[in-house]
């Protein structure tokens, strides 16, 4: 099993990764996923008001809960520990949660955080892309369309929508996964630099910002791509409160920089090194 040869795509990866480092890409991601199109209103039911999307997501949520306890079976996904669990569980209100963005399946990892976490009677929802609800096909793409996702649009009347859906589940005690980097990086294991949208969305929708961070070591099992399966340790941070009497803009930048903090933090302390980039160029 140790034989198995690296994966030339993976490889390719690895170098794009590096590439965009040293460029300062960090919000282009490296994957060639496939390309979307513009998503509209008419094709997306993000409060799940139809009989059918109600039917679907039910369904979808069940075949991902089999699929993802068959990637923990077959050690294809390894949660090594879950640190800071009760500032999960002490949440009286939705929250916007973040999380780093380094693996297609890593949303698994956060699902099982909230699975722990005891609040079953309320519901985890994920921010996606437009172009991964809208192409992906097959099992992955029912995943993408139904399994309470809330898809972004370049579209501005559904952009419309999906704010005011995302404002609605908030308020409504629910919790929102986002992953602020915007960019995905296989097996990336520094902090990226956050974008401001999902600050903006808790300071409007006056809940609190939940920071986790995931860290991540090789296991002894090495995958089908050659690379050993990482194992993971989800920490959960305190939560950080908007300040009311500050403006939607300096609530979103201070959320932002906090989150960014707390992230730096996580990562030197769990990997005992200080964070440092290789960006040699300006763009």
């Amino acid at each position: 099993m140790n034989n198995i040869e690296k994966s030339p795509d993976r490889i390719r990866i690895l170098e794009k990764i590096e590439e965009y480092e040293k460029k300062g890409w960090f919000d282009r991601d490296v994957e060639d996923d496939p390309h979307g199109k513009e998503l509209k209103i008419t094709e997306v039911d993000y409060l799940n008001k139809k009989i059918f999307n109600r039917i679907a997501t039910k369904f979808s949520n069940t075949v991902a809960r089999i699929f993802m306890n068959n990637l923990i079976k077959k050690h294809e996904l390894i949660i090594k520990d879950i640190i800071g669990l009760e500032n999960y569980t002490k949440l009286d209100t939705g929250a916007i949660i973040t999380c780093n963005h380094f693996n297609a399946l890593d949303s698994f990892a956060m699902h099982i955080a909230y699975d722990y976490s005891g609040h079953k009677k309320r519901k985890l929802y994920k921010i996606i892309k437009e172009e991964n609800y809208t192409s992906f096909p097959g099992f992955y793409g029912l995943l993408m369309r139904h399994c309470n996702t809330l898809p972004l649009s370049s579209n501005k009347e559904t952009m419309k929508h999906f704010i005011h859906a995302t404002d609605t589940i908030l308020k409504r005690g629910d919790f929102v996964l986002i992953y602020p980097e915007q960019s995905m990086w296989w097996n990336y294991r520094k902090p990226k630099p956050l974008k401001v949208g999902a600050f903006k969305f808790a300071t409007k929708s006056k809940v609190p910002i939940l920071p986790c961070f995931i860290t991540m070591n090789d296991s002894e099992i090495i995958g089908k791509d050659g690379f050993p399966i990482q194992e993971y340790t989800i920490n959960i941070s305190k939560p950080i409160y908007p300040d009311y009497e500050k403006s939607v803009k300096e609530n979103a930048d201070y959320l932002m920089k906090e989150n960014a903090e707390i992230w730096k933090n996580i990562y030197e302390k769990s990997y005992g090194i200080s964070l440092e980039y290789t960006k040699t160029e300006t763009y």
